[in-house]
């Protein structure tokens, strides 16, 4: 186990529906879990089940989730779990309070974003939000008809729509291991 094993750190992976978030965070999961990291993926539909049941998809709503999951994650991770978070999280300054609180505790924080275009987005449309929202069944959409802010500086921005999955995952396994993390 190299320096800085036993470390836990929450990698925040934010993006638009279906830009491949959950699929990268899967992939990484499964090679740090290979080299004997412990490592849990925090994903954004399980949660809501869960943690945020009966919260809807206000600005406000959005908000208390994700502090909720940045909460559980920093819990996690301050116990040396490296925490993979695939949650959209669309407002820059909710996804600010949880790498505030991160710093606060002292807990390593990355912020990933996976910036694959609404159209390709649209295109793959994995849980088939946006044809509902084409059709009019669905409103509030992040980066359709429901705001989705970029990350500016982010500490990686991957182009999932250009590489494979594996490279994604490889891009991000090399930050960890830059940054002690990995």
């Amino acid at each position: 186990m190299g320096e800085g094993s036993g470390r836990g750190a929450t990698v925040w992976l934010t993006g638009l529906p279906s830009a491949g978030k959950t699929t990268i965070a899967r992939a990484l999961a499964e090679r740090l879990g290979g080299a004997g990291r412990r490592v849990e993926v925090l994903d954004g539909d399980e949660v809501r089940e869960f943690l945020s049941a009966g919260l809807g998809f206000s600005r406000e709503d959005r908000h208390t989730n994700v502090q909720r999951i940045g909460f559980v994650a920093e819990l996690l991770a301050s116990n040396g779990v490296t925490v993979l978070v695939p949650v959209i999280a669309p407002f820059a300054d909710s996804r600010e309070a949880v790498r505030k609180r991160h710093e606060r505790e002292g807990t390593p924080y990355l912020e990933v974003h996976v910036a694959t275009p609404v159209e390709v987005c649209s295109t793959r449309d994995v849980k088939g939000l946006y044809a509902k929202q084409a059709a009019g069944e669905l409103s509030g959409l992040t980066g359709v008809d429901d705001p989705y802010e970029a990350p500016a500086a982010p500490d990686l921005r991957i182009a999932a729509h250009e590489q494979s999955i594996e490279e994604s995952a490889a891009a991000l396994h090399a930050l960890l291991t830059e940054r002690g993390l990995a």
